[in-house]
């Protein structure tokens, strides 16, 4: 299950915009490849209460991985689009990571 800060940028000190909460399960026998079921949760500005829902399969050693939109809530509903994943810092000690999200979507 994941609960995390959903920031303007990388550092924990950037402002914080919403939520991205969901759960992630290991899906691939072969490699670290996770399916991702994630809202964003936005409680700031003109999109708050809104989500951006994403699901698909994240190969998380990949430099860029894609995830479908599948839709949203309020101002994204009927959200379609995709999400690209960049990790921009990683601990292999504790496991925790820094992940950019570029997300591309259409709404009406």
């Amino acid at each position: 299950m994941i609960d995390n800060p959903l920031t303007l940028g990388p550092k924990l000190s950037s402002k914080l915009v919403g939520r991205a909460q969901g759960f992630y399960a290991s899906a691939s026998q072969s490699e670290i490849g996770l399916l991702m079921a994630m809202n964003f949760a936005f409680i700031e500005g003109k999109y708050n209460g809104s989500t951006i829902t994403v699901l698909g399969r994240n190969p998380v050693f990949n430099k860029v991985r894609e995830m479908p939109v599948i839709g949203g809530s309020g101002l994204f509903r009927f959200a379609r689009g995709y999400a690209e994943a960049r990790t921009n810092w990683f601990s292999a000690n504790t496991g925790d990571a820094i992940v950019e999200y570029n997300v591309y979507v259409m709404h009406y």
